[in-house]
């Protein structure tokens, strides 16, 4: 029951965020009958209560005339003065005492153009609140603060205003009629003197020529950047032993096609011999 409390509390606090253009910290007006229903069902602070009912930071407020009212009640609202004189003071403008329900719809007036939540216990109040646009009625059940469901006249004052917001105003309509008027004008005066010795110049307006056109290359695909590219290892062959390097390549051509002739004179005396 109360996860289902919350979730009903979030979606009404989004209606007036999205509607009305409600912004945190969120402030709430109270009234006498507000304060003192705190004090006896022991909800305290009150800062905590209403900033848990609305999921964010609050600040209280209270009215010099809801002051000057509960200290006339007497001994019985003594302590609910106390707390209530510690609250932050809305301005009223009020030189006399008026009533705080009287009080506090002037201070909301017409359009609630301050986004306070009104917080009170008395019935004609939350009546009165719920005719007037965004204006947000926070009220104690017992040990527990609930907000008031949107009114539906309030829904219907934000159908209204959307589709207001849909339809061209009177003045958006006669600028744009100012507008097309001026384009038809534009229409009708004659060509300038340098489209016109143009228009002479390429073929008696015909339009730009083939080869006045600008003609775009197409790119093609470059190389690899050689900088940022590893140098090629050339690989060696292997030797089986080392090697003599002469300085001069003739000569090494010279050594590998030179052979040792052998003399076959002396086997051929040692045979005619025996």
């Amino acid at each position: 029951m109360r996860f289902k409390k919350q979730k009903r509390h979030r979606k009404i606090v989004r209606f007036y965020k999205a509607c009305f253009g409600f912004r945190e910290p969120f402030k709430v007006l109270c009234d006498g009958t507000f304060v003192h229903h705190l004090l006896v069902n022991r909800i305290t602070p009150a800062s905590t209560a209403l900033s848990n009912v609305l999921g964010a930071n609050v600040k209280v407020f209270t009215t010099r005339c809801v002051l000057a009212e509960l200290k006339s009640l007497g001994e019985s609202y003594a302590e609910s003065f106390e707390v209530a004189r510690d609250l932050m003071i809305a301005r009223c403008d009020h030189e006399k005492r008026h009533s705080a329900v009287s009080c506090i719809m002037e201070v909301v007036g017409d359009k609630n153009t301050e986004h306070f939540f009104v917080a009170t216990q008395d019935a004609d109040l939350r009546k009165n609140c719920q005719q007037v646009p965004g204006v947000p009625v926070v009220f104690g059940l017992r040990n527990a603060l609930l907000l008031e469901t949107p009114s539906v006249s309030q829904r219907q004052f934000v159908k209204f205003t959307e589709e207001d917001r849909s339809h061209m105003s009177e003045l958006e309509f006669k600028m744009l009629e100012k507008i097309e008027k001026g384009m038809d004008e534009d229409e009708n005066e004659p060509q300038n003197v340098e489209t016109a010795m143009l228009s002479n110049v390429k073929g008696g307006g015909k339009g730009i020529e083939e080869k006045d056109k600008a003609q775009f290359k197409r790119k093609k695909p470059k190389g690899p950047n050689p900088l940022s590219c590893k140098k090629r290892k050339h690989a060696e062959a292997p030797h089986s032993g080392p090697t003599r390097v002469n300085d001069d390549s003739n000569s090494m051509t010279r050594s590998r096609s030179t052979k040792r002739k052998r003399s076959h004179k002396n086997k051929e005396s040692a045979s005619t011999s025996t």
